[in-house]
């Protein structure tokens, strides 16, 4: 079964997202667009329902599904055939999108404050970040790897939060309910379907 509570989910609430650049741009300064962009739809006054469509619609241009889906799905990607993975792929997007979009309109503005980069190749910088304490909650470190292969349209590939990959997390989680259904892929592919329909 998939846990809603996943902190891969947390992932997202911060992975709201600008898109429609016209030129390069620097990963840090898109991460800091992408946190002002979430504060803006957050606070629109408009239902849920409508946040979660303008989210959905921003993720399918700013996050990188496919590429976290195929890394999340980790060595069966290599095993199972083509048709699966189209389903799979299927399945993948429909679950982030909900999966996100849903818990993201719940929340109030988060604030994070950009304070570095570092550029580990060409394709990958990690953009440090802080959440802002409140009374609510503690200050949280976030790194963003951004992946900048194409540098007009940077691509968010993951979190780091206080040191865990939450799509490694994801990753697990994933690999656990294969594992605990006698390696079957389409126990995971049944669990994805359950959590996008509920």
């Amino acid at each position: 079964m998939i846990s809603k509570n996943s902190n891969f989910l947390y992932f997202f609430i911060f992975c709201l997202l600008f898109s429609n650049f016209s030129k390069a741009i620097e990963p840090d300064v898109f991460v800091q667009s992408t946190v002002n962009r979430a504060s803006e739809i957050l606070s629109k006054e408009i239902s849920k329902k409508e946040k979660m469509i303008e989210l959905q619609e921003l993720a399918k241009d700013t996050v990188d599904i496919k590429g976290i889906g195929l890394y999340t799905l980790g060595k069966y990607r290599k095993e199972i055939s083509d048709e699966q993975k189209k389903k799979y792929a299927k399945l993948f997007e429909n679950y982030f999108l909900k999966s996100f979009s849903s818990r993201l309109s719940e929340y109030s503005n988060p604030k994070i404050n950009v304070i570095s980069k570092e550029k580990k190749n060409d394709k990958y910088t990690i953009v440090s970040s802080i959440l802002i304490a409140t009374k609510d909650r503690p200050e949280v470190k976030i790194e963003w790897r951004i992946y900048t292969k194409n540098p007009e349209k940077p691509l968010i590939r993951d979190l780091i939060i206080e040191g865990l990959s939450l799509a490694r997390t994801q990753k697990e989680e994933f690999a656990s309910i294969i594992k605990s259904n006698d390696n079957n892929i389409e126990a995971l592919f049944d669990s994805l379907e359950k959590f996008v329909k509920e």
